[in-house]
């Protein structure tokens, strides 16, 4: 966290960042901030209970957040940590497949999960009064699961019929291969679901290692959100969160032993059986912690999103969706801005009719290398109230802001506050932008993936002479 310490001691020292902070501070709805306080605690074997009460609703989010995704398996394991997320499910010591299944039905909950490259999830949302039987069902899935090589080798089939499912939505598998791409010879580059062949050979002891390797008391959050009081939540994961490693290596310490290299590099992929094209040309982002991560959201902003479908664009803010939508050069049109613990991939996202790529390519690449030249206040000042409206807008919600807690508090340590970030996003200026995009942007490499019928696209070369301006 030094990295990220050294930010708030440079943001501390700057006037716009104070400034924007007693503005905060003197709002008459500050309770807007101050309602819903995080509180966490560390318990002796190094888990972390993280609460926030709202006693204004009756149902409440409770889940396990954990340190450990598809980026720690090796080139043979990748596909174990969604492998486990299908098999915690399937039956404990203590309860069967169904008896699983009836008592969330019968408290008329929702038990899920979801497996990232660093992050993987457990969650349930349940009536206020449901909270302890919750936690019970995550502490026994999470510490008691059988994995029975019978029910192992029955899942075989429905996680190779999703990724089949996730092999025809164009936008994963762009991703996927922009990942490839960027990240290659490294452990990001590699899928979360993972290539058939290993589907097809993981073993019960492939999953039980992976726990005993990487779900540590100290890699994970127990978040509840909603009607949870943290006194009650703390003394309950007390006495179920029991029998997993009190230590095992940090994620630090696996990112420092094979770290995410960005490579300028492209895969393309040709097919005339599709009508339309699509591709994702990226630079290398920041990490969760690096201090100009918040200015590269604002960026995100900036450049915006379009799509056909909604209409518009003509008088956006945006002035790529602008040029996109006047000029009818796009189906739709992305900004993206994705952050991991030592890297990330900051770009854009398009689908396109195949006759229209040169002209979406230009348009791209001006907007997004302008940045490095000609930032506007006035579109500074736009995006930062569309991203402070964003992030309110996505915690709407008792797992919004479980997840919320969750990934924060395995990202950065602690739960930022609202204030705190507001501050930190009204401190980007135009000259923060242009500076942030000098470093990001301004003549570097990039990674590009596209599919379809993509021959009229701009070679490597062309997009990697645009990422700067000739000034004379």
């Amino acid at each position: 966290m030094d990295v990220y310490m050294g930010a708030m001691v440079k943001l501390a020292a700057n006037k716009e960042f104070r400034k924007a902070l007693v503005e905060l501070e003197d709002m008459e709805d500050k309770k807007i901030f101050l309602t819903g306080l995080t509180r966490v605690t560390t318990l002796p074997n190094g888990l972390r209970v993280a609460t926030e009460s709202n006693l204004a609703v009756n149902t409440a989010t409770v889940g396990v957040w954990i340190d450990a995704g598809s980026r720690f398996e090796s080139d043979e394991t990748n596909g174990t940590a969604h492998f486990l997320e299908h098999m915690i499910f399937k039956g404990t010591e203590r309860r069967s497949v169904r008896d699983l299944e009836e008592e969330i039905e019968n408290m008329g909950g929702h038990l899920n999960a979801y497996t990232s490259r660093e992050q993987t999830t457990y969650y349930a949302k349940v009536l206020g009064k449901n909270v302890p039987n919750a936690l019970d069902i995550l502490a026994d899935i999470l510490q008691n699961s059988k994995f029975d090589p019978k029910r192992v080798d029955r899942e075989r089939g429905v996680i190779l019929r999703e990724k089949e499912e996730v092999e025809t939505q164009p936008e994963e598998v762009i991703f996927d291969h922009l990942h490839a791409t960027a990240f290659q010879y490294t452990p990001l580059g590699r899928t979360i679901l993972g290539p058939t062949e290993n589907i097809q050979k993981i073993t019960k002891a492939d999953i039980q290692k992976y726990i005993a390797t990487h779900y540590a008391f100290p890699r994970m959050v127990i978040s509840a959100s909603g009607a949870v009081k943290h006194e009650d939540v703390v003394e309950e994961v007390k006495k179920l969160f029991t029998k997993l490693p009190h230590e095992s290596a940090t994620t630090s310490e696996l990112v420092a032993k094979e770290p995410a290299i960005f490579t300028g590099s492209e895969v393309r992929i040709i097919d005339d059986d599709v009508p339309l094209a699509q591709f994702a040309v990226a630079f290398e982002g920041a990490s969760w912690t690096d201090p100009d991560s918040i200015a590269l959201m604002v960026m995100q902003a900036m450049l915006g999103s379009w799509n056909k479908s909604t209409g518009g664009g003509k008088h956006m803010g945006s002035e790529l969706a602008q040029r996109v939508g006047i000029n009818e050069i796009a189906e739709s049109m992305m900004a993206f801005n994705t952050n991991y613990k030592d890297t990330g991939l900051f770009g854009v996202y398009a689908v396109a009719k195949p006759d229209c790529l040169d002209d979406l390519a230009y348009a791209i690449m001006y907007e997004v290398s302008k940045l490095s030249y000609r930032v506007s206040e006035a579109d500074v000042i736009r995006a930062r109230n569309q991203l402070k409206s964003s992030l309110l807008l996505h915690i709407d919600g008792t797992s919004p802001v479980a997840e919320d807690i969750g990934r924060q508090l395995l990202t950065y340590g602690r739960r930022m506050p609202f204030t705190e970030l507001f501050a930190r996003i009204d401190a980007v200026d135009a000259s923060t932008v242009k500076r942030v995009a000098n470093r990001f942007i301004f003549d570097r490499d990039v990674a590009i993936a596209a599919m379809g019928p993509i021959q009229s696209l701009p070679d490597y070369n062309w997009f990697r002479r645009r990422t700067y301006w000739l000034r004379y």
